[in-house]
């Protein structure tokens, strides 16, 4: 029996367990420096995973369609740090500075892929398209995340950090994607048939962040600073910026005359945030000490793109099939 959209996936109870655990046995002194280091080596073979999944198709086939490509990335690198600078004076009063440094972190970040990706193949939408536009979104947010951060997150941030911060993204998570890439043609045969012991690769090495940053955190007081009420503030403005975001890629997508399959694609691709690429980036950027309330925004947040645009997804799934040029415009 399929499990309802509205409940937390496996990975979801995952993350839970392990906040609970780094909550209750934060890792300190040698343990910590030695899941740091795992912690490193983990998310640098995710990234070439990464690299060793992406065809040269997807980073190349849909470029033609640039209108497309514009609008999510306007979407994820203006229309949600907008959003979230416009409505800080109203949203920031339900949480703490802490926890909305968070949410204008997770205001920066590219498009996730995978989870992208496969809801615009649930509703029938522009895959090629999302292909292309949730990986260039990935590319081009190890060069505007930090860029972005430097001067709109983190107070006094200058372009000699920005650009500190991008040589080491550029070392720690895309020089393993590019060498992935580079040794695709002989590994990619074995990274397929061996795809679904792969994503505890993925999982894996976000919750090894995940416990590194919180048992950081918790070691510095992180739950004395956040009450209960911030956190479900936290949960009103995650519930806010989703709402905002969806309906205006929606409302943009028809007034621009996408077609459905287009809509479909840019409103999965330009209203999702990237988990796995949040996580590391914060790791790199932050502080130790402040990483675990720089990433609760974006694990709340995932978790609600991800039942929403699931129902979303089912919804858009439901129309009717399209016919003549209809279909033809949609393929």
């Amino acid at each position: 029996m399929a499990r309802p959209n509205y409940l937390p996936d496996n990975f979801t109870l995952s993350l839970v367990t392990v906040v609970t655990l780094a909550s209750v046995l934060p890792a300190s002194g040698p343990v910590a420096r030695f899941f740091e280091v795992l912690t490193s080596l983990a998310i640098g073979l995710l990234f070439f995973l990464h690299g060793a999944k992406l065809t040269r198709e997807a980073l190349v086939g849909g470029v033609l369609h640039w209108r497309l490509h514009v609008l999510v990335f306007a979407c994820t690198f203006v229309l949600f740090p907008v959003l979230g600078l416009v409505l800080r004076p109203v949203l920031e009063p339900l949480v703490t500075p802490a926890l909305y440094s968070g949410v204008l972190f997770l205001c920066m970040l590219p498009a996730t892929v995978q989870s992208a990706i496969a809801l615009v193949s649930i509703a029938r939408g522009n895959v090629p398209a999302a292909i292309c536009s949730a990986s260039a979104s990935t590319l081009i947010g190890v060069f505007f995340t930090p860029v972005l951060v430097g001067l709109l997150v983190v107070s006094g941030g200058s372009s000699s950090s920005s650009l500190d911060s991008i040589s080491r993204i550029l070392l720690q998570l895309m020089l393993p994607f590019f060498a992935g890439h580079m040794v695709r043609p002989w590994i990619s045969g074995w990274v397929k048939r061996h795809a679904s012991k792969l994503k505890y690769v993925d999982q894996g090495s976000i919750l090894l962040v995940i416990y590194t940053a919180f048992s950081a955190a918790v070691i510095n007081g992180l739950w004395q600073q956040v009450p209960a009420t911030a956190l479900l503030g936290l949960l009103v403005v995650c519930a806010i910026l989703l709402a905002l975001v969806l309906t205006t890629t929606v409302w943009t997508a028809r007034r621009l005359g996408f077609s459905k399959a287009d809509e479909v694609a840019i409103v999965f691709c330009g209203s999702q945030k990237s988990l796995a690429s949040g996580i590391p980036m914060a790791k790199i950027l932050f502080a130790s000490s402040t990483v675990g309330a720089i990433v609760l925004p974006l694990m709340l947040f995932h978790q609600m793109q991800l039942m929403v645009c699931s129902m979303l997804a089912r919804r858009y799934a439901t129309r009717p099939e399209p016919s003549g040029l209809d279909k033809a415009l949609e393929t």
